[in-house]
């Protein structure tokens, strides 16, 4: 199945110039396995639509590539 290009509709966009090739601390910290690991970049991206907005994976990024796209009714 071929990858989608970096989506800006999805609740958690990844910046692939920040992210660091083969860290997955963003990846072990999604409690809902939303994210994981593009084989062909070997970087993060978004793998499903849902999120909880919770936090933990732009909070342990340690380059902060990843951004959580609060929605205002939540904030």
């Amino acid at each position: 199945m071929p990858l989608v290009n970096q989506r800006v509709d999805v609740p958690v966009t990844i910046d692939p110039n920040l992210c660091i090739a083969e860290c997955t601390l963003c990846v072990d910290m999604c409690p809902l396995d939303s994210l994981a690991i593009d084989p062909d970049t070997s970087k993060a991206y978004m793998h499903v639509d849902e999120c909880w907005y919770c936090g933990p994976c732009a909070a342990r990024c340690p380059t902060g590539a990843v951004t959580v796209d609060m929605p205002v009714l939540i904030r």
